[in-house]
């Protein structure tokens, strides 16, 4: 094993494993495993690389070798900046598989990412895991090298599994369908050897890290995730229209009434159903704004997962229910650039950002 390195020039190694991760045009919505945590860590991996103390940042997550996704996620590097790359290590089958199926194959990832990194020119300082699974690498990676191990979660599995007791699901439906006590077991283990874990708010914290046999808040600190000012700022006249709103025209009557908008994945935990449903309830709403909902990508339902498949068809049979064709704007696609362009849109429309709970 290499000697660790005390310096002040730090080499950070973020573990992010399951959903699809790339350097440009980030496929967010595609599906479960691929939204907000592909978008954070590799804006993460980018803010770190500009820090004057770090060196060096790789962002480790598997390599996928499948005609479905594109051949982007084979390559096994993949440049960020000048000090900053994806690092794609193989495990289990070449192709995409759902995070919940990834579970027999991350010692193999473990095992792999370590070969590594002995290859590497110098020893990493730090191992940053996000998420249940990249918690169980890193924990044995950390006990392999004596490297500290500081997680983000991003989402738990006792709150998970809570949240879908409540729904009426029977816990053998939850452990089928999610193996959640291979997840809660990792999560518990992780919360044990991590030396930090860091979180996006208190409430997380106090409500779902709570939940666990190993709660420890004195080694969890809050860092709200950051906003690209570059790219998230008030609208103006040369920006007001795009080929976002372009496409609006197709769905909406009157697409310059105030803009309600909601944007998640089509996932059943963001109640975009239940708020096309209060929509359809109230013609005073209806006649004073649309409500546009941007829920992923698609190209064919039949073709989504499930869970994504059942929220499209919900959204279509309710639409059709209050005959809501003209008001509602349910668009196929957008490229993860262009949510900014679609938020300075329901700005200048004098509309809202709603997230349904």
């Amino acid at each position: 094993m290499q000697e660790y390195e005390k310096s002040e020039s730090l080499y950070i190694v973020l573990i992010s494993i399951h959903g699809l991760i790339r350097g440009h045009d980030l496929e967010l919505g595609r599906d479960a495993d691929t939204g907000g945590q592909t978008k954070y860590v590799v804006e993460l991996a980018k803010a770190l690389a500009k820090q004057p103390n770090v060196e060096q940042v790789d962002l480790v997550t598997r390599r996928i070798v499948d005609v479905e996704v594109g051949g982007d996620y084979a390559e096994s590097v993949e440049a960020l900046a000048e000090n900053a790359q994806i690092v794609r290590i193989d495990a289990g089958p070449e192709g995409y598989i759902r995070k919940e199926e990834l579970w027999d194959h991350l010692d193999s990832f473990a095992d792999n990412l370590l070969s590594w990194l002995h290859g590497q020119p110098r020893w990493p300082n730090v191992l940053h895991s996000h998420y249940a699974d990249a918690g169980y690498v890193g924990v044995r990676l950390s006990h392999l090298t004596g490297l500290p191990l500081i997680h983000t979660g991003h989402s738990l599995g006792r709150d998970k599994c809570r949240r879908l007791l409540a729904r009426g699901l029977t816990m053998e439906e939850i452990e089928q369908r999610y193996h959640i006590s291979r997840r809660i077991n990792a999560e518990e283990e992780t919360l044990s050897n991590a030396d930090l874990i860091i979180t996006s708010t208190g409430n997380e914290i106090e409500d779902q890290y709570e939940l666990y046999d190993c709660y420890t808040p004195e080694k969890m600190a809050v860092i709200p995730p950051g906003t690209d000012l570059d790219q998230f700022h008030p609208p103006a006249a040369s920006n007001a229209s795009s080929a976002f709103a372009a496409s609006l025209k197709n769905f909406l009557s009157q697409p310059d009434m105030p803009m309600i908008l909601a944007l998640s994945r089509p996932d059943e935990r963001k109640n975009i159903v239940t708020l096309l449903e209060a929509y359809g309830e109230s013609p005073r709403l209806q006649a004073k704004a649309n409500l546009v909902i941007v829920a992923g990508n698609r190209d064919d339902i039949r073709e989504m997962d499930d869970g994504a498949q059942g929220v499209l068809t919900e959204l279509l049979l309710v639409m059709d229910c209050y005959d809501l064709y003209g008001r509602v704007a349910l668009p196929k696609h957008h490229k993860a650039d262009d949510v900014a362009d679609i938020y300075r849109l329901a700005a200048a429309s004098k509309g809202c950002l709603l997230i349904p709970l």
